[in-house]
């Protein structure tokens, strides 16, 4: 894969876990213009036809890429296409587009182009990450739609070659599903977050990608080689020889781990001077539960709920939240299974939650507060996760709490579903533990009184460098301020995991901190009892604890908490990081 242009090196973030080594397929999704031209009055009728049956051909296809879908993946990532379904449905999209036919005389194609176009400046002005995201799934609707109306080929259809990374200003929920992990290596887009439905998608296929790149489209053309690292959120085009070696073998040496990774009964990471971390796994869907298993997780650190509300029109039941928490508890009969509820608004709300125009949603209405103003919606979830309780050791996490009032009346609440559920006889463990999610600077200075209010404390550490330095984390053009070690962060760490000590109760981490080596060494180094992690990242991060002295871990957290720049907390993490064992190597062999 050498080159002779220069390799340049991009930062994004990562959407799915992975490394990727390719040539670039850059995919362009321009959306045809439609012809100017009007219709004779007496042909309204049937261009009025055309738009009903391009619509009703449109939602087949969907109803056909949702069924296939689910037979390759599941349930809960068939239901991604339920949106762009319903917009097929939405009188805003369908009687907008018929009032232009007939009042303007204009052809099918041109009124639902105009209609696109007014939802699209509707809904663009906020840089929501979730309105962003619907935007994502109107883009694809009308390039679905026009293509119908317009007699064109399908933009789904990529043929070519394997070894591809597609590059694009953005995807597509429509395209990714139909993707070949064999044939496409990687995915890297100019826009997007983790969240967009086209990201979980290629984490279900596990497709590396990585997101929000700026302007890597027009960098690329055609057959450049091109690495992409999910795990790290970077890019290199044109990497040189050693470069593209350096990440062959650190590819390669993920692929040892995982093969290794233990088989059935979770294997404890133990340190070189025998001190067990507990490691666990976050999760964004259920179906993730078996992975993890597999790859030896002991237990889960951070189910994240809003897959059952974000994108839909009507809130979730009871039955199908139990299903979900009830898979995850039985996958892990004997092992922790925290489950964080609904942490709506930030960069996540539904469709059904009449959530206010916010200036700055990510410190307006979201995380507990949301639960304070929808105790409805959080009530339903509460039964579903206490009737869940009885398949194992269930753990609640309440989002972005700043006080122990919040967490009293979280208590309440939970109280008021214990008391509905044992009314009507149905089972479930009356000592759930409640945990606060450590997430702002606030909390973490107040993480005293919180452990006092709490069965456990969880450090979230995406939020909490996010708030600890006033950067948005789905802000493309912040991503390099985005620190994790930022000299504040370890302090604000440290504070939390001495609160939990004095306390006598678990502190742990979840968030892309901890999936990053010198991340892990850090938090582990600071006295945190567990790490949860994304579960592709738990043989690494197992390896590299195993391959470590908590005498040296401890000490370089020490030089860490004392550093004065990121460059010197990093140079501090250097010795425990200098070289964990060879994949299928035991801890002490050479």
């Amino acid at each position: 894969m050498s080159n002779r242009e220069p390799p340049t090196h991009l930062e994004g973030f990562p959407a799915s876990d992975g490394i990727a080594l390719g040539r670039v397929r850059r995919v362009d999704w321009q959306v045809p213009e439609a012809p100017r031209a009007t219709v004779p009055r007496g042909a309204r009728h049937r261009e009025l036809d055309r738009f009903e049956r391009a619509l009703q051909r449109a939602s087949e296809e969907l109803e056909q890429v949702k069924q296939r879908t689910e037979a390759r993946l599941g349930p809960v990532e068939a239901r991604i296409f339920d949106p762009q379904i319903l917009m097929l449905e939405d009188p805003e999209v369908v009687e907008g587009t018929k009032r232009y036919i007939s009042e303007n005389r204009v052809t099918a194609a041109r009124a639902f182009e105009w209609r696109m176009l007014e939802l699209t400046e509707l809904w663009a002005r906020t840089s929501h990450t979730m309105v962003l995201d619907r935007l994502n799934d109107l883009h694809d609707v009308k390039l679905r739609v026009l293509g119908r109306l317009l007699g064109l080929p399908s933009p789904w259809d990529l043929g070519g070659g394997g070894d591809e990374v597609i590059v694009a200003r953005e995807l597509t929920p429509s395209f990714v599903a139909r993707l070949d992990p064999e044939r496409v290596r990687g995915l890297a887009t100019d826009a997007g977050s983790r969240a967009a439905h086209w990201a979980i998608l290629a984490r279900s296929m596990q497709i590396p990608a990585v997101v929000g790149l700026g302007d890597i489209f027009d960098r690329t053309r055609d057959g450049q080689a091109i690495v992409v690292d999910g795990r790290a959120g970077s890019v290199v085009i044109d990497p040189d020889e050693l470069e593209a070696q350096r990440f062959e073998r650190r590819r390669t040496r993920i692929s040892g781990w995982t093969r290794h990774a233990p088989a059935g009964a979770p294997e404890t990471a133990v340190t070189l001077d025998d001190v067990a971390v507990t490691l666990r796994a976050n999760l964004d869907l259920p179906g993730e539960a078996r992975r993890a298993r597999e790859f030896g997780s002991q237990g889960v650190g951070l189910f994240r709920t809003e897959f059952l509300a974000v994108g839909r029109h009507a809130g979730p039941g009871e039955e199908e939240q139990y299903r979900a928490y009830s898979a995850v508890a039985e996958t892990f009969p004997s092992d922790a299974v925290l489950i964080r509820v609904f942490d709506l608004g930030g960069d996540k709300f539904p469709l059904f939650l009449r959530m206010p125009a916010e200036g700055n949603p990510f410190l307006g209405r979201r995380g507990v507060r949301v639960c304070r103003d929808e105790p409805g919606l959080f009530l339903t979830q509460l039964r579903a996760i206490l009737r869940a309780t009885v398949h194992g050791d269930v753990r609640i996490m309440v989002p972005l709490v700043n006080t122990t009032g919040e967490i009293t009346a979280f208590r309440e609440l939970l109280d008021a579903a214990k008391e509905q559920l044992q009314g009507e006889g149905v089972p479930f463990r009356n000592d759930v533990r409640v945990g606060a999610m450590i997430e702002t600077p606030a909390a973490a200075l107040a993480a005293a009184e919180l452990a006092a209010a709490s069965d456990f404390l969880s450090i979230g550490t995406n939020d909490l460098v996010q708030y600890a330095l006033a950067v948005d984390r789905t802000n493309t053009g912040l991503a390099h301020l985005f620190d994790p070690f930022h000299p504040a962060v370890p302090r604000l760490v440290s504070h939390v995991a001495e609160a939990g000590r004095s306390a006598g109760i678990e502190v742990s981490a979840c968030g892309e901190m901890a999936a990053q080596p010198a991340g892990a060494v850090l938090l582990m180094g600071l006295g945190v009892d567990a790490l949860s992690v994304a579960w592709p990242s738990l043989p690494e991060i197992r390896n590299l604890i195993r391959g470590c002295r908590m005498r040296d871990v401890r000490e370089a957290a020490a030089g860490a908490i004392g550093a004065s720049s990121t460059a010197a907390v990093r140079r501090a993490l250097e010795k425990p990081l200098a070289g964990p064992p060879e994949p299928g190597l035991s801890p002490g062999d050479p």
